[in-house]
């Protein structure tokens, strides 16, 4: 099996594992389209795969998760560092000894009765200098199909790879199975479920779960807290950011990167419709970029993934046509509704729910259920060039350049619609400042302030003041007048009857059309106490019927508002300690001094 692996240290891994896991077959996969046929059938013979209708969803498939292995499980993700303050207070800190102890136990015979899937992968188009390898062993064949859409995967990486350099991620479901016995659909151990990173060896393991980030191990834990270490050490940038190409009615086109926590519109930015006319949006990627210097000194970056793992629920033709269409087809969809027809539904999916229906749950479902047909993190996975408005260059090897990056929350007051960092010093504390009011999605108190700091607060691998001052470094080894300039966005302010003043969804176009004529030079902005705001006659209402008072609403500055929570702020600062950059706190203190 391993006689085609040509890189030693490949080899000698996998026969560490073998011999610690006790699998009953090895398979070294190969990324074929045959492959993934096979493995499609052995999961639907398992009962883990459901095999949608192809006349209405073309090669699509239903998984359906045990209810106790629905999510990310950040309680049970570690950082395994030799001193606990390199992993700061936002991070789960574990000692590298002990968790690989840890580790070693509930890996041992984990595998047996099972497959040992070996996937080499590649985060970032095949050969480009700035895509990083990696290797997933997995005993799970609902892994290895996620991973075919959702990274470049097979025998080609192997070939780029020769004796080259790895992130090895270990993965198993935890269940192994004796001599006879009948396998789950959804084998897990939630009990036993553990994520530990290693960052100075550049290592992942994962143990009990089959879900998502927890299992699709190039995704959160590679790409994001690993790839945030070698960033940081290699001086460029691993950051959870969508990206996309904006095309003016001239022709020239631009490149924006956006960084929004959860529930805050992050995909139906990244494949945003304009209503604008001659004005284009292109998407490169949704979910995560990797930004590093080019020759020209230009932050250039890319897409290092290479499909989308998109929130089903809320999804539908009015608010992400593009999103609908990109997975009509060759998609795999876990924990949503089945219809008698065999397609899938969940809510917000259609105005009128489908008279009946079977839950992500396996049970009878009708629109007077108490139960949710879809669960609210059910999921699609779909190839990133299905969709409709995939950017020519989202493979481009090199990456695009980056001329604006723009980071919003969910904030119902206090944030105006838009406003521009004064520089690149207070951008950084701009996305450090970020924070979110609470959704049913996440833990805690629905409506109270989150703070997600540059969108990374479960992503960061490493001490998230440490984090701030790599962000002011890169803007000090960088030529200012070629960074991108830094804003800060809010779709979501409410009046004081509770209503939406802003349209949002393809209206957010509007900010995304004044971003980019500030950055071709247009008069278009003024200077306040909390950084550029636009000139109202500069700014494209054209048609919405917003009132003076709405517009004056929408970029309102409330002085109290803002000198509450930068004290606030100053409070959630503090816990960084001596990590925390003196030029966040002297942002801090400018921003309040010009607020009085």
């Amino acid at each position: 099996m391993l006689d085609s692996v040509k890189n030693e240290k490949l080899r000698v891994w996998v026969e560490e594992m073998v011999q610690l896991c006790e699998p009953a077959r090895v398979y070294l996969c190969n990324g074929s389209e045959q492959e993934y046929r096979e493995l499609s059938s052995e999961l639907i013979n398992s009962g883990t795969f459901i095999h949608l209708n192809e006349k209405k969803r073309p090669n699509s498939f239903l998984a359906r998760s045990n209810p106790s292995d629905v999510a990310r499980v950040e309680k049970k993700t570690f950082i395994a560092s030799e001193k606990k303050e390199d992993v700061g207070p936002t991070n789960n800190w574990c000692d590298p000894a002990e968790m690989t102890v840890k580790m070693h136990t509930l890996f041992k015979g984990c595998m047996k009765g099972r497959t040992m899937y070996v996937i080499p992968f590649s985060m970032g188009p095949l050969g480009s200098p700035m895509a990083k390898i990696g290797v997933e062993i997995t005993d799970s064949a609902y892994v290895v199909c996620n991973m075919r859409i959702m990274t470049r995967m097979g025998q080609e990486v192997l070939d780029i790879l020769q004796e080259g350099d790895f992130v090895p991620c270990m993965h198993s479901v935890g269940k192994p199975l004796a001599m006879g016995q009948k396998d789950d659909s959804w084998p897990c151990n939630p009990e036993n479920t553990c994520i530990a990173h290693f960052p100075k060896k550049r290592s992942i393991w994962s143990f009990g779960s089959g879900y998502g980030g927890n299992a699709l191990l190039g995704k959160k834990c590679f790409a994001l807290r690993i790839a945030s270490v070698m960033a940081r050490e290699e001086k460029w940038l691993a950051e959870h950011m969508l990206i996309i190409g904006v095309t003016n009615p001239e022709g020239k086109k631009r490149y924006i990167a956006a960084s929004f926590p959860s529930a805050c519109g992050k995909t139906n930015m990244a494949m945003l419709q304009s209503p604008l006319p001659g004005w284009k949006i292109e998407c490169v990627g949704d979910d995560i970029a990797w930004m590093k210097f080019g020759k020209d000194g230009r932050l250039y970056a890319i897409n290092p993934e290479a499909g989308f793992f998109g929130v089903a629920p809320g999804t539908s033709m009015k608010s992400n046509p593009n999103a609908m269409r990109t997975c009509a087809e060759n998609a795999i969809f876990t924990n949503v509704g089945l219809t008698e027809e065999g397609d899938i539904w969940w809510e917000g999916m259609t105005d009128k729910p489908p008279a009946r229906l079977t839950s992500w749950l396996g049970e009878a479902w009708t629109p007077e259920s108490q139960k949710s047909a879809a669960h609210p993190n059910s999921r699609f996975t779909a190839p990133a060039d299905q969709c409709p408005v995939i950017d020519p260059a989202w493979e481009d090897p090199e990456g695009v350049p980056i001329s604006a990056i723009i980071f919003g929350g969910r904030r119902s007051s206090v944030v105006p619609l838009v406003y521009e960092a004064l520089g690149w010093n207070h951008g950084v504390f701009v996305g450090a400042s970020l924070s979110s009011e609470m959704t049913a999605a996440a833990e805690g108190v629905v409506g109270n302030l989150r703070h997600d700091p540059f969108a990374m607060l479960p992503f960061c691998g490493y001490n998230m003041g440490d984090y701030f001052a790599h962000w002011l470094a890169i803007g000090r080894s960088a030529n200012a007048e070629k960074l991108p300039r830094i804003y800060s966005v809010n779709w979501f302010l409410k009046s004081a009857e509770g209503k939406y003043l802003w349209p949002g969804f393809g209206d957010n176009m509007r900010v995304i059309k004044w971003i980019c004529e500030g950055l071709e030079g247009k008069d278009n902005k003024i200077k306040s106490s909390i950084g550029y705001l636009p000139k109202m006659d500069s700014f494209d209402t054209s048609g919405l019927n917003l009132s003076k008072d709405t517009l004056k609403a929408l970029f309102d500055i409330n002085k109290e508002g803002w000198l509450k929570e930068s004290e606030e702020m100053r409070t959630y600062l503090s816990q960084f300690k001596e990590r925390l950059p003196r030029e966040i706190i002297d942002e801090l203190n400018s921003l309040q001094n010009r607020l009085r």
